[in-house]
């Protein structure tokens, strides 16, 4: 952790209790879950158990009364026979109406006190107790028991046409004597089809099974599955060892609520990897907000050590933040300067409307590059210069969310650059002075010639007027010369005072052309002298641009003496300086090419630093000032080797027409 945070300040490392905590709560919450599903489960097995027991007690309820609601029947049927109420064909639709209302019975018969058969149903039927047919073993049992003990009997099921069945005999005596007996066979398939109503076979597998646990009969609407309950009852009647025997399968409610535990214990599984990954990505959370809180720390530092005002906006131009150099700067306190909205209160007022355009420019996203210079004020009244760079506030997510300035105090640059434009003006006008006085034998002789002239016409029309001689045709003509010599004079003096003569940089609007003609009229007699023609390859017409007329003279006249300087060992017939003008579409460039000797590799990479010469005498100024200068008009110079021998001096001025 950084020093320079402050421990409150300082993210705190996870301790092993923050996820125990967790992870037990989880497990306790699966353990109490389970124990939940499993009484659950007991319960609904016990509620399940519950209903299945009492459920079969109705079963075995209503076939007991049913059985002996038969018994009853039977015993009635018995009396309305034997008293002779259904002789003859009354007895049929009696016996098939007494079935179709029977479930389960599929036989009656009706036998003497012999045995023999007297009536049956359904149809004719010739079976008898004594053996014409004999009749299953478990039925003469059922007969002989019921006519001994004068009371009726069930006999043990037995198989009858691929089903089991069992007989109900019911003896009718009268005054003690047997008269006869009435014998029903029941299905123990069909008395349980009939018998068991459908809720019931809805919810179990109902089965009769003997002592051995034979299946004699059953009935379900479940599709086979696994049993979950079964619950068995003696069948009485009929006795036996019957057994009613009920089975309760898996049904689809346990498959939705064991889908459920499943899903529930998946969900804490879940719960369990996510607070995992969630310890995962807090412990990285942490550590980047540590690392954050470092970065933090450093930049904090790095901020409050800079001397260079910082100042962030919102997009409407409300201040929200600055650091300790731009309060420095303006004597505010971070407190009385954030949150506030324009006019604001380090800005200067008789140039608010210039102040509050640069705002809106830097909103509107219109701030140069090269920034915008403003004066500012202190708390204290105090003015400074200050150049405010403006870039855009983009956050994390991309999104543009304001304006970063810096603000630089310039005040002390700006007078720096003051006093170095001062003397370098004052560099440039001795620098002139001094090309006048190398030139000031050439310029004397130049001004002695029209006044030598002056002097002789003078002179000769005084004689002439005092002779008396002078005709008025030549007088004028004497005159005229005269005048002619005079302006000649006069342009030779008058350039040379606009050359030497000290002025403030200003720049208007001016042709190149003319500045290089009025150059080579300066610097013509000392060409003569030396031997240097000058040849003038100027483009035309040239659109005005603005600049300084002296000081690009100055340059003209320093390179064009260079060029001559450099060409006084080359021979006569090649002792030509040219000067060219050349306009594209950047601006116009201006070349002075000589035929000297040239200008050595190692010498051009230095050649206009300040106080570096080729020549012996030579004080180095010259080509800096002159670099100075073309700069100044926002322009480049350099220099080229000629390729037919010598050096081209070539600098540019841009197109600014005015």
């Amino acid at each position: 952790m950084s020093p320079l945070l402050p421990t409150s300040q300082r993210p705190q490392h996870l301790r092993p209790w923050d996820w125990t905590v967790p992870r037990v709560a989880v497990f306790l919450f699966l353990f109490a879950l389970g124990t939940l599903l499993w009484l659950l489960h007991r319960q609904e097995i016990e509620e399940q158990k519950a209903t299945l027991i009492n459920d079969m007690l109705w079963v075995e309820q209503n076939l007991d009364f049913q059985l002996s609601r038969h018994q009853e029947q039977l015993q009635q049927l018995a009396q309305d026979y034997f008293a002779g109420e259904l002789a003859g064909p009354r007895f049929d639709p009696h016996a098939r109406s007494l079935m179709l209302n029977s479930p389960g019975m599929v036989k009656l018969l009706i036998l003497d006190e012999g045995g023999a058969l007297l009536r049956g149903a359904p149809g004719t039927v010739t079976d008898d107790i004594g053996g014409i047919a004999p009749r299953p073993e478990p039925s003469k049992q059922a007969y002989i028991l019921s006519n001994s003990t004068g009371k009726a009997a069930f006999s043990p099921p037995y198989p009858d046409e691929g089903e089991f069945s069992f007989d109900l005999v019911v003896p009718y005596f009268r005054d003690s004597q047997l008269i006869g007996t009435i014998m029903a066979t029941f299905s123990i398939r069909k008395l349980i089809a009939e018998q068991v109503p459908w809720w019931f076979a809805e919810r179990y597998r109902l089965s009769v099974t003997d002592a051995g646990g034979a299946v004699l009969g059953s009935k379900s609407n479940l599709k086979a599955g696994k049993e979950t309950l079964d619950y068995q009852i003696p069948f009485e009647p009929p006795g036996h060892g019957l057994l009613l025997v009920a089975n309760a399968y898996r049904t689809q409610t346990g498959l939705w609520r064991n889908a459920l535990a499943v899903i529930i214990v998946g969900l804490a599984i879940a719960v369990l990897g996510s607070l995992w990954s969630l310890r995962r990505h807090v412990q990285k959370r942490l550590e980047a907000e540590q690392a954050l809180s470092r970065e933090h720390a450093f930049r904090k530092a790095m901020e409050d050590s800079l001397f260079t005002g910082l100042r962030a906006r919102d997009l409407d131009g409300r201040i929200i933040y600055v650091n300790p150099a731009f309060c420095r700067m303006t004597g505010f306190s971070a407190s009385e300067l954030v949150g506030l909205s324009p006019p604001m209160p380090y800005w200067v007022p008789e140039e608010y409307d210039a102040t509050l355009t640069a705002h809106q420019k830097v909103l509107a996203g219109l701030a140069p590059s090269e920034g915008v210079e403003l004066p500012l004020q202190r708390k204290n009244g105090e003015r400074f210069d200050a150049l405010i760079y403006e870039a855009p506030l983009i956050d994390a997510e991309g999104r543009h969310t304001g304006w970063m300035g810096s603000v630089l105090d310039v005040t002390e640059r700006k007078r720096a650059e003051e006093l170095s434009r001062q003397q370098q003006e004052k560099l440039q006008f001795t620098a002139r002075l001094v090309t006048m006085g190398e030139m000031a034998s050439t310029l004397a002789h130049e001004l002695n010639q029209p006044l030598s002239a002056i002097s002789s016409y003078t002179t000769g029309c005084i004689n002439r007027l005092d002779a008396g001689d002078l005709p008025r045709n030549e007088l004028r003509e004497a005159l005229g010369k005269l005048a002619a010599q005079a302006q000649r004079a006069g342009r030779v003096i008058r350039r040379i005072y606009d050359f030497v003569r000290r002025s403030e940089p200003q720049r208007a609007p001016c042709n190149v052309n003319e500045i290089i003609e009025d150059a080579t009229g300066l610097i013509e007699a000392d060409a003569r002298k030396g031997g240097v023609r000058i040849v003038q390859d100027l483009f035309s017409p040239l659109p005005e641009i603005l600049a300084d007329r002296v000081m690009i003279e100055q340059v003209l006249l320093n390179l064009m003496r260079n060029g001559m300087e450099a060409m006084q060992a080359t021979s006569s017939d090649r002792k030509q300086l040219i000067v060219s003008t050349i306009l594209d579409e950047k601006g116009i460039l201006v070349s002075v090419a000589d035929h000297g000797s040239g200008i050595a590799q190692e010498a051009a990479a230095h050649l206009f630093e300040p106080f570096f010469s080729t020549k012996p005498e030579g004080m180095g100024m010259g080509l800096n000032i002159c670099r100075s200068i073309i700069e100044f008009h926002k322009g480049r110079m350099w220099v080229d080797a000629n390729p037919e021998g010598g050096t081209v001096f070539r600098f540019t001025l841009p197109r600014e027409e005015a």
